[in-house]
Protein backbone atom coordinates (compact mmCIF):
# COMPACT_ATOMS: atom_id res chain seq x y z
CA UNK A 1 0.00 0.00 0.00
CA UNK A 2 1.37 3.42 -1.02
CA UNK A 3 1.50 6.01 1.76
CA UNK A 4 1.89 9.79 1.78
CA UNK A 5 5.42 9.23 3.05
CA UNK A 6 6.17 7.11 -0.02
CA UNK A 7 4.91 9.90 -2.29
CA UNK A 8 7.03 12.46 -0.43
CA UNK A 9 10.26 10.49 -0.72
CA UNK A 10 9.51 9.56 -4.34
CA UNK A 11 9.30 13.30 -5.08
CA UNK A 12 12.58 13.91 -3.21
CA UNK A 13 14.26 11.20 -5.29
CA UNK A 14 13.05 12.84 -8.52
CA UNK A 15 14.43 16.19 -7.38
CA UNK A 16 17.82 14.66 -6.67
CA UNK A 17 17.81 12.95 -10.08
CA UNK A 18 17.04 16.25 -11.81
CA UNK A 19 19.93 17.97 -10.02
CA UNK A 20 22.23 15.10 -10.93
CA UNK A 21 21.03 15.21 -14.53
CA UNK A 22 21.68 18.97 -14.69
CA UNK A 23 25.17 18.52 -13.25
CA UNK A 24 26.01 15.76 -15.75
CA UNK A 25 24.74 17.86 -18.66
CA UNK A 26 27.01 20.73 -17.65
CA UNK A 27 29.98 18.36 -17.55
CA UNK A 28 29.35 16.62 -20.88
CA UNK A 29 29.46 18.93 -23.95
CA UNK A 30 27.83 16.28 -26.17
CA UNK A 31 24.63 16.49 -24.09
CA UNK A 32 24.65 20.28 -24.42
CA UNK A 33 25.06 20.04 -28.19
CA UNK A 34 22.09 17.67 -28.37
CA UNK A 35 20.02 20.11 -26.26
CA UNK A 36 18.62 17.20 -24.29
CA UNK A 37 16.26 18.35 -21.52
CA UNK A 38 17.57 17.70 -18.02
CA UNK A 39 14.43 15.72 -17.25
CA UNK A 40 15.30 13.15 -19.94
CA UNK A 41 18.84 12.81 -18.60
CA UNK A 42 17.48 12.45 -15.06
CA UNK A 43 14.95 9.81 -16.12
CA UNK A 44 17.65 7.88 -17.95
CA UNK A 45 19.83 7.93 -14.82
CA UNK A 46 16.88 6.62 -12.82
CA UNK A 47 16.46 3.82 -15.33
CA UNK A 48 20.16 2.92 -15.21
CA UNK A 49 20.07 2.81 -11.39
CA UNK A 50 16.99 0.59 -11.39
CA UNK A 51 16.65 -3.21 -11.28
CA UNK A 52 16.68 -3.69 -15.07
CA UNK A 53 20.19 -2.21 -15.45
CA UNK A 54 22.05 -1.89 -12.14
CA UNK A 55 20.28 -4.92 -10.72
CA UNK A 56 21.00 -7.00 -13.82
CA UNK A 57 24.68 -6.02 -13.81
CA UNK A 58 25.07 -7.02 -10.17
CA UNK A 59 23.18 -10.28 -10.78
CA UNK A 60 25.42 -11.08 -13.78
CA UNK A 61 28.46 -10.57 -11.53
CA UNK A 62 27.10 -13.14 -9.11
CA UNK A 63 25.62 -10.70 -6.62
CA UNK A 64 22.24 -10.95 -4.93
CA UNK A 65 20.05 -9.15 -2.44
CA UNK A 66 18.42 -5.73 -2.34
CA UNK A 67 20.23 -4.11 -5.28
CA UNK A 68 19.50 -7.02 -7.60
CA UNK A 69 15.79 -6.87 -6.80
CA UNK A 70 15.26 -3.11 -6.62
CA UNK A 71 18.30 -1.30 -7.91
CA UNK A 72 19.07 1.83 -5.92
CA UNK A 73 15.44 2.78 -5.28
CA UNK A 74 13.09 0.86 -2.98
CA UNK A 75 9.98 -0.75 -4.42
CA UNK A 76 7.72 1.79 -2.69
CA UNK A 77 9.32 4.67 -4.61
CA UNK A 78 9.15 2.86 -7.94
CA UNK A 79 5.49 2.04 -7.27
CA UNK A 80 4.76 5.76 -6.86
CA UNK A 81 6.77 6.62 -9.97
CA UNK A 82 4.76 4.17 -12.06
CA UNK A 83 1.55 6.02 -11.19
CA UNK A 84 2.83 9.59 -11.57
CA UNK A 85 2.78 10.02 -15.39
CA UNK A 86 -0.90 9.20 -15.85
CA UNK A 87 -1.87 11.68 -13.14
CA UNK A 88 0.41 14.68 -13.58
CA UNK A 89 -0.01 14.79 -17.36
CA UNK A 90 -3.50 16.11 -16.56
CA UNK A 91 -1.91 19.16 -14.93
CA UNK A 92 0.29 19.74 -17.97
CA UNK A 93 -2.66 19.92 -20.35
CA UNK A 94 -4.95 21.83 -17.97
CA UNK A 95 -2.41 24.67 -17.77
CA UNK A 96 -1.81 24.81 -21.52
CA UNK A 97 -4.19 27.70 -22.36
CA UNK A 98 -4.64 29.28 -18.92
CA UNK A 99 -3.29 32.81 -18.96
CA UNK A 100 -3.00 32.93 -22.74
CA UNK A 101 -4.62 35.86 -24.51
CA UNK A 102 -6.98 34.02 -26.89
CA UNK A 103 -7.20 36.15 -30.06
CA UNK A 104 -10.08 36.39 -32.49
CA UNK A 105 -10.36 33.08 -34.38
CA UNK A 106 -10.60 34.77 -37.78
CA UNK A 107 -7.37 36.64 -37.07
CA UNK A 108 -5.68 33.41 -36.00
CA UNK A 109 -6.78 31.66 -39.19
CA UNK A 110 -5.66 34.53 -41.42
CA UNK A 111 -2.21 34.53 -39.90
CA UNK A 112 -1.57 30.83 -39.60
CA UNK A 113 -3.61 28.77 -42.09
CA UNK A 114 -0.48 27.68 -44.03
CA UNK A 115 1.22 26.67 -40.77
CA UNK A 116 -1.86 24.72 -39.69
CA UNK A 117 -1.95 22.89 -43.03
CA UNK A 118 1.71 21.87 -42.78
CA UNK A 119 1.47 20.79 -39.14
CA UNK A 120 -1.69 18.77 -39.76
CA UNK A 121 -0.03 17.14 -42.77
CA UNK A 122 2.91 16.06 -40.62
CA UNK A 123 0.62 14.63 -37.93
CA UNK A 124 -1.77 12.70 -40.18
CA UNK A 125 1.18 11.47 -42.22
CA UNK A 126 2.61 9.94 -39.05
CA UNK A 127 -0.61 7.97 -38.64
CA UNK A 128 -0.65 6.88 -42.28
CA UNK A 129 3.01 5.80 -42.42
CA UNK A 130 2.82 4.15 -39.00
CA UNK A 131 -0.34 2.17 -39.69
CA UNK A 132 0.85 1.39 -43.22
CA UNK A 133 4.17 -0.11 -42.10
CA UNK A 134 2.37 -1.98 -39.32
CA UNK A 135 -0.02 -3.61 -41.80
CA UNK A 136 2.67 -4.37 -44.36
CA UNK A 137 5.59 -5.40 -42.15
CA UNK A 138 5.07 -5.43 -38.39
CA UNK A 139 1.97 -7.63 -38.25
CA UNK A 140 2.94 -10.19 -40.96
CA UNK A 141 6.59 -10.59 -39.92
CA UNK A 142 6.69 -9.74 -36.21
CA UNK A 143 3.10 -10.44 -35.06
CA UNK A 144 2.89 -6.92 -33.66
CA UNK A 145 -0.28 -5.56 -32.10
CA UNK A 146 -2.09 -3.36 -34.68
CA UNK A 147 -2.06 -0.55 -32.11
CA UNK A 148 1.67 -0.18 -32.80
CA UNK A 149 0.67 1.75 -35.92
CA UNK A 150 -0.37 4.84 -33.94
CA UNK A 151 2.71 5.00 -31.71
CA UNK A 152 4.67 7.28 -34.05
CA UNK A 153 2.14 10.08 -33.71
CA UNK A 154 1.68 9.54 -29.97
CA UNK A 155 5.43 9.51 -29.29
CA UNK A 156 6.70 12.02 -31.88
CA UNK A 157 3.87 14.58 -31.92
CA UNK A 158 2.72 13.93 -28.37
CA UNK A 159 6.11 13.43 -26.72
CA UNK A 160 6.97 11.73 -23.45
CA UNK A 161 4.02 13.22 -21.59
CA UNK A 162 1.42 11.92 -24.01
CA UNK A 163 3.12 8.54 -24.34
CA UNK A 164 3.11 8.17 -20.57
CA UNK A 165 -0.42 9.49 -20.19
CA UNK A 166 -1.79 7.01 -22.71
CA UNK A 167 -0.31 4.00 -20.88
CA UNK A 168 -3.52 3.29 -18.97
CA UNK A 169 -5.62 3.28 -22.13
CA UNK A 170 -3.25 0.86 -23.86
CA UNK A 171 -3.24 -1.43 -20.84
CA UNK A 172 -7.04 -1.55 -20.82
CA UNK A 173 -6.93 -2.44 -24.52
CA UNK A 174 -4.38 -5.21 -23.94
CA UNK A 175 -1.28 -3.65 -25.56
CA UNK A 176 1.06 -3.89 -22.58
CA UNK A 177 4.25 -3.04 -24.48
CA UNK A 178 2.90 0.31 -25.69
CA UNK A 179 4.24 2.38 -22.78
CA UNK A 180 7.84 1.21 -23.19
CA UNK A 181 7.71 1.52 -26.98
CA UNK A 182 6.11 4.96 -26.83
CA UNK A 183 8.54 6.42 -24.30
CA UNK A 184 11.55 5.00 -26.16
CA UNK A 185 10.26 6.39 -29.46
CA UNK A 186 9.71 9.80 -27.83
CA UNK A 187 13.34 9.84 -26.68
CA UNK A 188 14.56 8.88 -30.15
CA UNK A 189 12.30 11.58 -31.59
CA UNK A 190 13.84 14.38 -29.53
CA UNK A 191 17.42 13.31 -30.25
CA UNK A 192 16.77 12.82 -33.96
CA UNK A 193 14.91 16.15 -34.15
CA UNK A 194 17.95 18.01 -32.85
CA UNK A 195 20.45 16.03 -34.94
CA UNK A 196 18.42 16.01 -38.18
CA UNK A 197 17.29 19.60 -37.57
CA UNK A 198 20.86 20.83 -37.16
CA UNK A 199 21.90 19.07 -40.36
CA UNK A 200 18.94 20.57 -42.22
CA UNK A 201 19.71 24.06 -40.86
CA UNK A 202 23.24 23.87 -42.27
CA UNK A 203 21.87 22.55 -45.56
CA UNK A 204 19.26 25.31 -45.71
CA UNK A 205 21.83 28.04 -45.14
CA UNK A 206 24.15 26.64 -47.82
CA UNK A 207 21.29 26.30 -50.31
CA UNK A 208 19.97 29.80 -49.65
CA UNK A 209 16.61 28.64 -48.25
CA UNK A 210 16.97 30.73 -45.09
CA UNK A 211 15.58 34.17 -45.97
CA UNK A 212 15.68 36.12 -42.72
CA UNK A 213 18.49 38.39 -43.90
CA UNK A 214 16.04 40.04 -46.27
CA UNK A 215 13.10 39.99 -43.91
CA UNK A 216 11.41 43.24 -42.95
CA UNK A 217 11.37 43.61 -39.19
CA UNK A 218 8.04 44.92 -37.98
CA UNK A 219 6.46 45.19 -34.59
CA UNK A 220 4.11 42.29 -34.08
CA UNK A 221 2.06 41.64 -30.99
CA UNK A 222 3.18 38.28 -29.63
CA UNK A 223 0.69 35.68 -28.54
CA UNK A 224 2.37 35.69 -25.16
CA UNK A 225 1.79 39.42 -24.60
CA UNK A 226 -0.36 39.78 -21.53
CA UNK A 227 -2.37 42.54 -19.97
CA UNK A 228 -0.51 44.14 -17.07
CA UNK A 229 -1.32 42.43 -13.79
CA UNK A 230 -3.47 44.70 -11.66
CA UNK A 231 -1.59 44.40 -8.40
CA UNK A 232 -4.13 46.38 -6.37
CA UNK A 233 -6.68 43.60 -6.72
CA UNK A 234 -4.17 41.00 -5.58
CA UNK A 235 -2.72 42.96 -2.65
CA UNK A 236 -5.25 41.54 -0.18
CA UNK A 237 -4.46 37.92 -1.04
CA UNK A 238 -2.93 36.11 1.92
CA UNK A 239 -1.90 33.17 -0.25
CA UNK A 240 1.09 32.62 -2.50
CA UNK A 241 0.46 33.63 -6.11
CA UNK A 242 1.43 30.17 -7.32
CA UNK A 243 -1.07 28.55 -4.96
CA UNK A 244 -3.74 31.02 -6.08
CA UNK A 245 -3.10 30.26 -9.74
CA UNK A 246 -3.12 26.53 -9.04
CA UNK A 247 -6.75 27.05 -8.06
CA UNK A 248 -7.59 27.94 -11.67
CA UNK A 249 -5.76 24.83 -12.86
CA UNK A 250 -7.86 22.84 -10.40
CA UNK A 251 -11.06 24.41 -11.76
CA UNK A 252 -10.04 23.41 -15.29
CA UNK A 253 -9.44 19.81 -14.21
CA UNK A 254 -12.71 19.63 -12.25
CA UNK A 255 -14.59 20.98 -15.26
CA UNK A 256 -12.87 18.46 -17.52
CA UNK A 257 -13.81 15.62 -15.17
CA UNK A 258 -17.46 16.74 -15.26
CA UNK A 259 -17.40 16.93 -19.08
CA UNK A 260 -15.87 13.47 -19.42
CA UNK A 261 -18.36 11.98 -16.93
CA UNK A 262 -21.23 13.55 -18.91
CA UNK A 263 -19.89 12.20 -22.21
CA UNK A 264 -19.50 8.72 -20.74
CA UNK A 265 -23.04 8.86 -19.34
CA UNK A 266 -24.44 10.00 -22.70
CA UNK A 267 -22.60 7.17 -24.41
CA UNK A 268 -24.30 4.63 -22.16
CA UNK A 269 -27.70 6.36 -22.38
CA UNK A 270 -27.70 6.63 -26.17
CA UNK A 271 -26.42 3.02 -26.55
CA UNK A 272 -24.62 3.64 -29.84
CA UNK A 273 -23.21 0.11 -29.97
CA UNK A 274 -19.61 1.07 -29.18
CA UNK A 275 -17.78 2.78 -26.34
CA UNK A 276 -15.36 5.61 -27.05
CA UNK A 277 -15.25 7.92 -24.04
CA UNK A 278 -14.97 5.00 -21.62
CA UNK A 279 -11.32 4.69 -22.66
CA UNK A 280 -10.50 8.38 -23.26
CA UNK A 281 -8.08 9.64 -20.57
CA UNK A 282 -8.77 12.86 -18.73
CA UNK A 283 -5.76 14.85 -19.94
CA UNK A 284 -7.01 15.94 -23.42
CA UNK A 285 -10.33 16.99 -21.89
CA UNK A 286 -8.37 18.97 -19.28
CA UNK A 287 -6.97 21.06 -22.13
CA UNK A 288 -10.55 21.89 -23.15
CA UNK A 289 -11.38 22.69 -19.54
CA UNK A 290 -8.50 25.14 -19.36
CA UNK A 291 -9.59 26.83 -22.58
CA UNK A 292 -13.16 27.21 -21.26
CA UNK A 293 -11.93 28.69 -17.97
CA UNK A 294 -9.71 31.16 -19.83
CA UNK A 295 -12.52 32.26 -22.18
CA UNK A 296 -14.95 32.71 -19.27
CA UNK A 297 -12.41 34.77 -17.34
CA UNK A 298 -11.82 36.93 -20.41
CA UNK A 299 -15.56 37.35 -20.90
CA UNK A 300 -15.92 38.79 -17.38
CA UNK A 301 -12.63 40.74 -17.64
CA UNK A 302 -11.06 38.74 -14.82
CA UNK A 303 -8.35 37.08 -16.86
CA UNK A 304 -5.71 39.35 -15.28
CA UNK A 305 -5.95 37.09 -12.22
CA UNK A 306 -4.42 34.20 -14.16
CA UNK A 307 -0.69 34.67 -14.63
CA UNK A 308 0.66 32.85 -17.67
CA UNK A 309 4.14 32.67 -16.19
CA UNK A 310 2.87 30.78 -13.14
CA UNK A 311 0.72 28.44 -15.22
CA UNK A 312 3.83 27.64 -17.24
CA UNK A 313 5.64 26.81 -14.00
CA UNK A 314 2.80 24.52 -12.89
CA UNK A 315 2.77 22.71 -16.22
CA UNK A 316 6.56 22.71 -16.45
CA UNK A 317 7.13 21.08 -13.05
CA UNK A 318 4.42 18.53 -13.76
CA UNK A 319 5.93 17.68 -17.15
CA UNK A 320 9.41 17.27 -15.66
CA UNK A 321 8.01 14.84 -13.09
CA UNK A 322 6.14 12.96 -15.83
CA UNK A 323 9.23 12.58 -18.01
CA UNK A 324 11.59 11.56 -15.20
CA UNK A 325 9.27 9.00 -13.64
CA UNK A 326 8.11 7.58 -16.96
CA UNK A 327 11.65 7.03 -18.24
CA UNK A 328 12.91 5.71 -14.91
CA UNK A 329 10.24 2.99 -14.87
CA UNK A 330 10.58 1.73 -18.46
CA UNK A 331 10.54 -2.06 -18.54
CA UNK A 332 13.61 -2.82 -20.64
CA UNK A 333 12.71 -6.50 -20.90
CA UNK A 334 9.48 -5.57 -22.68
CA UNK A 335 11.35 -3.19 -25.01
CA UNK A 336 13.95 -5.84 -25.78
CA UNK A 337 11.21 -8.29 -26.74
CA UNK A 338 9.83 -5.72 -29.22
CA UNK A 339 13.09 -4.26 -30.51
CA UNK A 340 12.32 -4.90 -34.19
CA UNK A 341 8.99 -3.06 -33.92
CA UNK A 342 10.69 -0.18 -32.13
CA UNK A 343 13.48 0.23 -34.70
CA UNK A 344 11.16 0.06 -37.72
CA UNK A 345 8.73 2.60 -36.27
CA UNK A 346 11.61 4.94 -35.37
CA UNK A 347 13.12 4.79 -38.88
CA UNK A 348 9.76 5.28 -40.59
CA UNK A 349 8.82 8.18 -38.31
CA UNK A 350 12.09 10.02 -38.84
CA UNK A 351 12.02 9.45 -42.61
CA UNK A 352 8.46 10.78 -42.98
CA UNK A 353 9.12 13.98 -41.04
CA UNK A 354 12.37 14.83 -42.81
CA UNK A 355 11.01 14.10 -46.30
CA UNK A 356 7.81 16.03 -45.59
CA UNK A 357 9.85 19.04 -44.50
CA UNK A 358 12.11 18.98 -47.55
CA UNK A 359 9.42 18.38 -50.19
CA UNK A 360 6.14 19.66 -48.71
CA UNK A 361 7.10 22.68 -46.61
CA UNK A 362 8.18 24.75 -49.68
CA UNK A 363 4.83 23.93 -51.35
CA UNK A 364 2.57 24.60 -48.36
CA UNK A 365 4.22 27.61 -46.69
CA UNK A 366 4.09 30.65 -49.03
CA UNK A 367 6.92 32.61 -47.47
CA UNK A 368 9.85 31.91 -45.15
CA UNK A 369 9.07 28.24 -45.64
CA UNK A 370 12.32 27.07 -44.10
CA UNK A 371 12.02 29.13 -40.93
CA UNK A 372 8.36 28.21 -40.43
CA UNK A 373 8.79 24.59 -41.43
CA UNK A 374 11.84 23.85 -39.28
CA UNK A 375 9.89 24.88 -36.19
CA UNK A 376 7.10 22.41 -36.94
CA UNK A 377 9.62 19.72 -37.83
CA UNK A 378 11.19 20.05 -34.38
CA UNK A 379 7.85 19.87 -32.64
CA UNK A 380 6.56 16.97 -34.71
CA UNK A 381 9.58 14.83 -33.76
CA UNK A 382 10.27 16.10 -30.28
CA UNK A 383 8.58 18.77 -28.20
CA UNK A 384 7.65 22.42 -28.65
CA UNK A 385 10.95 23.73 -27.16
CA UNK A 386 12.82 21.60 -29.72
CA UNK A 387 10.94 23.34 -32.52
CA UNK A 388 11.67 26.77 -31.04
CA UNK A 389 15.32 25.81 -30.63
CA UNK A 390 15.64 25.01 -34.33
CA UNK A 391 13.82 28.24 -35.18
CA UNK A 392 16.30 30.24 -33.11
CA UNK A 393 19.15 28.66 -35.06
CA UNK A 394 17.93 30.24 -38.30
CA UNK A 395 15.96 33.25 -37.05
CA UNK A 396 17.21 34.36 -33.62
CA UNK A 397 15.60 37.81 -33.90
CA UNK A 398 12.24 36.53 -35.19
CA UNK A 399 12.47 38.53 -38.41
CA UNK A 400 10.33 36.03 -40.31
CA UNK A 401 7.35 36.13 -37.95
CA UNK A 402 7.55 32.36 -37.65
CA UNK A 403 7.19 32.47 -33.87
CA UNK A 404 3.82 34.22 -34.01
CA UNK A 405 2.55 31.90 -36.73
CA UNK A 406 3.72 28.85 -34.80
CA UNK A 407 2.20 30.07 -31.53
CA UNK A 408 -1.20 30.86 -33.05
CA UNK A 409 -1.17 27.52 -34.85
CA UNK A 410 -1.07 25.70 -31.53
CA UNK A 411 -4.63 26.82 -30.78
CA UNK A 412 -5.89 25.04 -33.91
CA UNK A 413 -3.57 22.05 -33.69
CA UNK A 414 -3.01 20.91 -30.11
CA UNK A 415 -6.69 20.23 -29.28
CA UNK A 416 -6.82 17.64 -32.08
CA UNK A 417 -3.50 15.81 -32.43
CA UNK A 418 -0.20 15.69 -30.56
CA UNK A 419 -2.04 14.71 -27.38
CA UNK A 420 -5.44 16.14 -28.33
CA UNK A 421 -8.83 14.51 -28.75
CA UNK A 422 -7.97 12.34 -31.76
CA UNK A 423 -4.71 11.18 -30.21
CA UNK A 424 -6.62 10.04 -27.13
CA UNK A 425 -9.35 8.38 -29.19
CA UNK A 426 -7.03 6.68 -31.72
CA UNK A 427 -6.44 3.46 -29.71
CA UNK A 428 -10.17 2.98 -29.18
CA UNK A 429 -10.90 3.69 -32.84
CA UNK A 430 -8.26 1.13 -33.81
CA UNK A 431 -9.98 -1.52 -31.71
CA UNK A 432 -13.46 -0.54 -32.90
CA UNK A 433 -12.84 -0.11 -36.64
CA UNK A 434 -9.54 -1.92 -37.17
CA UNK A 435 -6.25 -0.70 -38.57
CA UNK A 436 -7.59 -0.50 -42.13
CA UNK A 437 -10.57 1.60 -41.01
CA UNK A 438 -8.38 4.09 -39.15
CA UNK A 439 -5.93 4.13 -42.05
CA UNK A 440 -8.78 5.21 -44.33
CA UNK A 441 -9.81 7.93 -41.86
CA UNK A 442 -6.30 9.31 -41.34
CA UNK A 443 -5.44 8.91 -45.02
CA UNK A 444 -8.51 10.93 -45.97
CA UNK A 445 -7.54 13.66 -43.51
CA UNK A 446 -3.98 13.68 -44.86
CA UNK A 447 -5.29 14.11 -48.42
CA UNK A 448 -7.69 16.84 -47.25
CA UNK A 449 -4.92 18.88 -45.62
CA UNK A 450 -2.61 18.41 -48.59
CA UNK A 451 -5.28 19.61 -51.03
CA UNK A 452 -6.20 22.52 -48.76
CA UNK A 453 -2.54 23.39 -48.23
CA UNK A 454 -1.74 23.47 -51.97
CA UNK A 455 -4.88 25.50 -52.69
CA UNK A 456 -4.25 27.91 -49.82
CA UNK A 457 -0.64 28.37 -50.94
CA UNK A 458 -1.71 29.39 -54.44
CA UNK A 459 -4.47 31.63 -53.11
CA UNK A 460 -2.12 33.54 -50.80
CA UNK A 461 0.59 33.82 -53.44
CA UNK A 462 -1.80 35.17 -56.05
CA UNK A 463 -3.98 37.51 -53.96
CA UNK A 464 -1.79 39.23 -51.36
CA UNK A 465 1.62 40.69 -50.94
CA UNK A 466 2.91 38.33 -48.29
CA UNK A 467 4.42 40.21 -45.36
CA UNK A 468 5.16 39.36 -41.79
CA UNK A 469 1.70 40.56 -40.76
CA UNK A 470 0.08 38.17 -43.26
CA UNK A 471 2.04 35.22 -41.86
Amino acid sequence: MVTVSDVFFAAIAVGLLILLGSWIKQRLPILQKLYLPESIIAGTIGLLLGPDVLGSIIAAAGGEGYLVKNGLFPESIRTVWEQVPGILIILVFAALFLGENIPDWQEIWRKTSPQVAFAQTLAWGQYVTGIGVTLLILIPFFQADPLAGILIEIAFEGGHGTAAGMAGTFEELGFLAASELGLSLATVGIVSAVVAGTILVNWGIRQGHVQVDSAVVEDVELLTDRKPIIKTKESNLLVDSLSFNFGFTAIAIALAWAILELLQWLEIYLDLGFRLFKFVPLFPIAMLGGLIVQLVMERFELDYLIERRLQEHIGGVALDLVVVTALATINLKVLEANIEVFLILAIVGIAWNVLAFVYLAPRLLPNYWFERGICDLGQSMGVTPTGLLLLRMVDPQNKSGAFESFAYKQLLFTPIVGGGIFTAAAPILMRQFGAVGVLLITGSLLIFWLIFGFWNYQKIKSTVVYTKQDA
